[in-house]
């Protein structure tokens, strides 16, 4: 052939070097849906990295479905990123960052032929948004033990009578406009002034009730106040050095109760011989030590609930109520002297002493007077040496539950700055005990590995579940139709916390459905607003759903955290907002289905690890219907939920959690109107990756892939 002949190519030849040269130059479909990271131990390591240490970081895209990819850190600083690991499904890309002691902000950026796109905590985005980076904290360590750890909450005086002997009597003291009543039948609804209402439980009854907690699969115990106090809730605290005695041992008796008509407490020398005398605190301690020693036995953690902002008009320190006056044993109180050693722990307002109630009350209450920190360094590391205290030997518990954080001082650098020295006092003592605060709104200037380690997740967790599953706000003070089933509301609260916390954070968040604070979780299922006040306590009772119920407890269970349960609940305890929701552990009367349900989902949360450490996507966020998947690189759980009243048919990909290639799935927990099946069923995925599922009205699904062994 001449040079001639070989410049002219016929047609079918020219169509063979354009079918080689597209399979030469040919790339994959851009898919989308496989990009991902998050700032999970799955995608950071370490998880919780120090100062100055190098931290590795991955992202993970389709296989063989882009060129190149780049963590860019906020400062502009760009890092190539290398493929490492891959299967038939992912590529995962990494590359390795020193930190310094700054916290370090980061997104990625994909190059994919033609295609340039970022990534960052809120997912893909054309350009870099400045508050959705990623956000890594030098430094930020969270106890490993309370990283999706089950906790149970207990209002002491509510939960179980163990030691009769210890029980408030009748008129033993006046409090809040009244004498004090010992409450005869332990399913007795409160009264709706329940503030001087006791019941008996105890500690005993506490000890008593552990094989319980341990057969039902609790981690924690998280405890209301157990330190001395005239009330039954003890956020009033008499005496911070102590746990009562009416919760732990009388061992000295004697004195007189009140007589009727007298409300000085000068004369309840039988409430002061209770609760003041040393052989009666040293005992109660004593128990209490026991207490922590039975739970760590049975691999239950305990923390404590600690109210530092303010105190109660009968502490010690101020003595408003004169019964440490006489006392040899005792400081005379701020109340009582101007020569008080506690004088300038409250903020007296004027000089009108002896006694003077002229004194800083928080919001106002004369009860509840506010602690003067600025005022008072020896008030200051009083309560830093309790905080210790109680975290080392030989009470050894396991951390705090902190009430109103936010408010302790007057002001925001003030409270930065008690929480930062809290911390350190806590964490030299122990340096795995656990701080959660009790927030309401945006803490992310409190999570920063220097102060709380984390929330009580209202605004995360308890707010959107309870709008979603039952319309209600969490007070059960009012019913919005537009937020039942409203799944973009949903997301958008639940994003919102999640993308904001670090994982240290969240990880340890408190997921509650209900609490002493707000009406139980199965009385807002029935959408009745009121209080027991204004309604009666039986409507709180009345028309509860409890396939509602077990999807809260699915989504609790399975959802990004520390998922808590308030005493009860898992036994079907209804009750509107305090003190309604404060009623006895329903003993021998208990749902057995529900407590049952409760063990199943517990079991499926600690026997997934995706559940306690792995990343959450979302799947499905239709009206009324929601979806997600927790997932690591080898394992998903997926969680399917329909509100709705009426059948509704779903398909949902699971392609984008893990490699699905020669991966099983199975049926773990099904629930619906009529009840719930716990039996392991195989489940259908389509080539495509997809599963087609007709869901029940009120019904939930929660599938796995099949453990690789």
């Amino acid at each position: 052939m001449g040079i001639g002949e070989n410049a002219m190519i016929n047609d079918d030849d020219k169509r063979k070097i354009d079918a080689k040269k597209y399979l030469v130059e040919m790339r994959p479909i851009f898919i989308s849906k496989a990009l991902f990271s998050d700032t999970t131990e799955n995608y950071i390591s370490p998880a919780e990295p120090n100062p100055y240490g190098n931290v590795s970081i991955r992202f993970r895209t389709a296989n063989s479905g882009v060129d190149s990819v780049y963590l860019i850190s906020s400062e502009g600083e760009k890092y190539p990123m290398s493929k490492v690991d891959e299967d038939k499904a992912f590529d995962y890309y990494e590359c390795t960052v020193t930190l310094n002691q700054d916290d370090f902000y980061y997104y990625f950026e994909i190059h994919a032929g033609r295609i340039r796109c970022t990534y960052d905590a809120r997912g893909i985005s054309k350009e870099k948004v400045p508050h959705n980076l990623f956000r890594i904290i030098p430094g930020y360590h969270t106890p490993a033990w309370a990283k999706g750890a089950v906790m149970y909450q207990i209002y002491v005086e509510r939960f179980c009578n163990g030691d009769p002997t210890n029980d408030v009597e009748n008129g033993e003291y006046f409090y809040v406009g009244g004498p004090v009543n010992k409450v005869e039948d332990w399913y007795k609804i409160p009264n709706v002034d329940g503030t001087k209402e006791f019941y008996g439980g105890d500690l005993q009854g506490v000890i008593d009730k552990l094989p319980y907690l341990k057969g039902l699969g609790i981690d924690c115990i998280y405890f209301n106040p157990l330190f001395v106090s005239p009330s039954n809730h003890k956020y009033d605290s008499q005496d911070y050095e102590h746990i009562d005695p009416h919760f732990g041992k009388i061992v000295k008796d004697g004195g007189e109760c009140l007589e009727p008509g007298d409300s000085d407490n000068r004369h309840a020398t039988k409430y002061q011989t209770r609760v003041c005398s040393k052989e009666n605190l040293e005992a109660s301690d004593e128990l209490f030590k026991h207490l922590v020693e039975e739970a760590h036995r049975l691999g239950i953690r305990v923390i404590l609930d600690g109210v530092f902002n303010h105190c109660g008009s009968f502490n010690k320190w101020l003595d408003r109520e004169r019964i440490y006056e006489d006392s040899e044993d005792y400081a005379k109180g701020a109340y009582v002297s101007a020569d008080s050693p506690y004088r300038k722990f409250f903020d007296f307002k004027s000089d009108n002493w002896p006694y003077n109630g002229n004194y800083d009350g928080w919001w106002g209450y004369d009860t509840l007077p506010k602690l003067n920190y600025e005022a008072s360094h020896e008030l200051f590391d009083k309560v830093m040496d309790i905080a210790a205290k109680w975290v080392s030997k030989p009470y050894n518990v396991d951390g705090w539950r902190l009430d109103v954080a936010a408010d302790i001082g007057h002001s925001p650098e003030f409270n930065h700055e008690f929480f930062k020295r809290f911390r350190r006092y806590v964490k030299d003592a122990n340096p795995e005990a656990l701080i959660l605060a009790e927030h309401y709104g945006d803490p992310a200037s409190w999570l920063n590995g220097k102060e709380w380690d984390s929330v009580m997740n209202y605004d995360g967790f308890m707010e959107p579940v309870t709008w979603f599953l039952t319309g209600m706000q969490k007070h059960s003070d009012d019913y919005r139709p537009d937020m039942l089933g409203n799944s973009h509301a949903f997301w958008e609260a639940m994003w919102n916390a999640h993308y904001r916390l670090s994982n240290s954070a969240l990880s340890v968040s408190m997921n509650q459905l209900s609490n002493h604070d707000h009406s139980r979780f199965l009385t807002r299922t029935n959408g009745k607003v009121g209080r027991s006040g204004s309604v009666g306590a039986h409507v709180a009772d009345e028309g509860v759903d409890k396939a509602i119920m077990r999807q809260a407890v699915i989504i609790q269970m399975t959802w990004t955290g520390a998922p808590t349960i308030y005493y009860g609940d898992e036994a079907g305890l209804t009750g509107f907002t305090d003190p309604d929701n404060r009623r006895t552990y329903p003993w021998g009367r208990e749902d057995q289905g529900l407590i049952e349900f409760h063990r199943e989902m517990i079991n499926i949360h600690k026997a997934s690890e995706e559940l306690k450490y792995g990343s959450l996507m979302k799947l499905v966020g239709e009206p009324f219907v929601i979806g997600y998947g927790r997932f690591t690189k080898d394992n998903a759980t997926i969680v399917l939920i329909n509100r709705d009243t009426n059948e509704r048919k779903l398909s949902v990909s699971f392609m984008d959690l893990i490699n699905i290639h020669g991966t099983a799935y199975e049926r773990i927990m099904y629930t619906d109107e009529l009840g719930y099946d716990n039996r392991s069923l195989d489940v259908r995925i389509e080539a495509n990756g997809k599963h087609e599922i007709t869901m029940p009205p009120i019904s939930a699904v929660v599938i796995r892939s099949k453990r690789k062994h």
